[in-house]
C-alpha cells in the first residue's frame, strides 16, 4: 500500500502524488465526497483507480494518506 499526497492544484483539481511511481495525475471521479464522508475509490485522469479509507469529513489539504490499487485484496 503506498503512500500518496493529495493536493488541490492552482486551476483548483483534485490531484495525487504516488511518489514510487514519480506520477502525479488529476482525478476524475471519487466515490465519497460529502461533508460527512470522503474517500473510497478514486478513478485518475490516466484510467487508474485507487481506493483511499473513507474518512468521516473532508481533510484539509494537502494530506497524505495510505491508498491501494482497486481491485487488490
Amino acid at each position: 500500500m503506498p503512500s500518496v499526497m493529495i493536493r488541490r492544484n492552482p486551476q483548483g483539481q483534485l490531484t495525487i502524488y504516488i511518489p514510487k511511481k514519480d506520477l502525479e495525475e488529476a482525478v476524475v471521479a471519487l466515490q465519497h465526497d460529502s461533508p460527512d464522508c470522503w474517500g473510497g475509490e478514486v478513478t485518475l485522469a490516466d484510467g487508474s483507480r485507487y481506493y483511499l479509507e473513507p474518512l468521516a469529513a473532508p481533510p484539509s489539504l494537502p494530506i497524505t494518506l495510505r491508498a491501494k490499487r482497486a481491485g487488490e485484496g
